[in-house]
């Protein structure tokens, strides 16, 4: 509170916004995001957020990077030196304030971030992002509005953009420069890796038999893979008709390419089966149409009859004592006429039916379509969805402490097992090693470790980076230490049979976590693996009940 708001700080790269008011700082940005739908915030809470962003704007803090220059330096760098890929891990160190962006082939995207005060430490540990919302508005602090916000745990801790003061100053989210929000909310997926470290580590390239490698498969295994597994197989021949071995070898595949093949095949079934039953239901409703109409002539028809019928009953009920020739012919005359009409009506009657029978039917039979054809259509979009599904990057986790091996896609457990880790009472460390892209046709797998220590380096002052270390925001990061993530698999023996099943799942995205730790609670329903480094902070968590902010 005893800090000047016009007066704005510039350090190298990343410069400072002024230190607003800390009541400010809570009010346009306290952090939760629990799940809410449809709530718009109050209006004292508007007033406050946008007293917020005239401030971001008078700073420059939210101007386009293009449009910064000189003493004004840009909030958030990015690569310049090649083509951008599609984000496969963030790096968040506390220690720095820093975020970093990397695809496959290094950073591309780094800007300056404020994490947890103390108290509400945001936690060291691996994450990934579960939900991603443009508007987001806070239901433990009023309405509080968090942009662009990309959820890591149910329990409200995300990246979002927000007011930077320059200091950890959120309640354990992870505050960023409202252009780079914007920017890398565009660019990610549900899934993305989400580091948090004590220090800024970067990447290693890493190889090692342990590391899972796609099986390859021939094309005609593949095929029979497509057409169904063991009924598909038996269609296949592994030798020519005389007995002889095939002339020529098929080309090979990976599970990852036929589970592409797979997916394309499914979504174009589902569009189909969309189309048609689109197409059945428009029949259907021109039958209904139809049936609808004949029936309404049906019921003209009767109408007609019953009326037909009353007058004759009129004509008939004359009085029969009329002695003069003129009145006598008249009723007569009427009688007739009447009797006439009453035919006339049978007759349309009979024939409206005989035209509305079939009609009704048709319309009867063509809802039965619309039924069959709505059923096929959840099937074939199910069968896409699962397929799709199948292409999502796998993550195996393997915990020293659980003796453990388990294994998620798409936020759904897959199986676990137990696993032998050789020196089981010895620390070994954390890693996350991430499968790059395919080489060879498929056939392997790049990978790279991001190795977080056990014994992290602490520094004064707040545990995610105090004031007094700014200038650690500017320094290189550090390579992860390779040989020691080797010797982490080293130690690691694996059932083949796990290996092997495993082997059908990796994809580029997919993931291998080894820790001492065990899974984090905030592991669960709609979760990739969570894991929270035990020896740090933990107060963005612990601030937070899941059971009570989950709607």
């Amino acid at each position: 509170m005893d800090r000047a708001v016009n007066r704005t700080r510039t350090t190298g790269m990343f410069p400072t916004t002024p230190d607003l008011p800390q009541g400010l700082v809570h009010d346009f940005c306290v952090d939760d995001v629990s799940p809410r739908s449809g709530q718009r915030p109050k209006r004292r809470w508007v007033k406050l957020a946008v007293t917020g962003c005239a401030a971001l704007l008078l700073t420059g803090s939210v101007a386009p990077v293009a449009a910064q220059s000189g003493r004004d330096a840009r909030q958030y760098e990015f690569v310049r030196s090649r083509p951008a890929g599609a984000p496969l891990m963030a790096i968040v160190a506390l220690s720095n304030q820093r975020i970093t962006i990397y695809d496959a082939d290094g950073w591309i995207l780094r800007a300056r971030i404020s994490s947890g005060q103390t108290g509400y430490e945001t936690p060291a540990g691996i994450y990934s992002v579960l939900q991603k919302e443009a508007e987001h508005y806070s239901n433990l602090y009023d309405d509080a509005s968090m942009p662009f916000m990309q959820r890591i745990t149910w329990s409200g801790i995300a990246l979002h953009a927000g007011v930077l003061p320059g200091y950890p100053a959120s309640h354990g989210c992870v505050r960023m420069p409202f252009e780079f929000a914007k920017q890398l909310f565009d660019l990610t997926k549900l899934g993305m890796r989400v580091i948090v470290a004590r220090n800024d580590v970067s990447p290693t390239a890493i190889a090692h038999p342990a590391l899972f490698e796609p099986k390859p498969l021939s094309t005609d295994t593949a095929s029979s893979e497509a057409a169904g597994g063991e009924a598909g197989r038996k269609q296949t021949p592994s030798v020519t008709p005389d007995g002889a071995a095939p002339a020529r070898r098929r080309p090979m595949m990976s599970h990852w390419e036929i589970s592409k093949s797979i997916a394309a095949a499914k979504a174009a079934e589902a569009e189909a089966a969309a189309k048609k039953a689109d197409d059945v239901r428009l029949t259907a409703v021109r039958k209904v149409v139809e049936a609808a109409r004949a029936a309404i002539a049906v019921r003209v028809a009767e109408i007609a009859k019953f009326r037909a019928e009353a007058q004759l009953n009129g004509a008939q009920g004359a009085p029969e004592n009329v002695h003069s020739p003129d009145a006598s012919g008249i009723v007569e005359g009427a009688k007739a006429d009447a009797l006439t009409k009453v035919a006339e009506a049978q007759a349309q009657l009979a024939a409206a039916k005989v035209d509305a029978q079939p009609k009704a039917e048709a319309a009867a039979h063509a809802k039965e379509e619309v039924k069959a054809a709505e059923e096929a259509r959840r099937i074939a979009l199910d069968a896409a969805q699962e397929a799709e599904r199948k292409m999502s990057p796998v993550s195996v986790f393997i915990s020293r402490k659980t003796q453990r091996l388990y294994v998620r896609q798409a936020f759904q457990p897959i199986f676990d097992t137990s696993v032998s880790i050789r020196e089981a009472d010895q620390p070994i460390g954390t890693h996350v090693y991430t499968a790059l892209d395919d080489t060879k046709q498929g056939s392997e797998v790049r990978w790279n470790v991001v190795s977080m220590s056990g014994h992290l380096d602490r520094h004064e002052g707040n545990a995610n980076g105090g004031r007094r270390h700014r200038r650690d925001r500017h320094a290189e990061p550090v390579a992860s230490d390779a040989s020691t993530a080797r010797a982490a698999l080293d130690r690691i023996m694996i059932p083949q049979e796990t290996i092997d099943r495993i082997s059908q799942l990796v994809s580029p995205g997919s993931s291998l976590i080894i820790s001492d730790e065990g899974m984090s609670g905030e592991t669960g329903k709609g979760t990739d693996f969570i894991v929270v480094m035990s020896g740090e902070p933990q107060g963005g968590i612990k601030m937070r009940h899941r059971d009570l902010v989950i709607e």
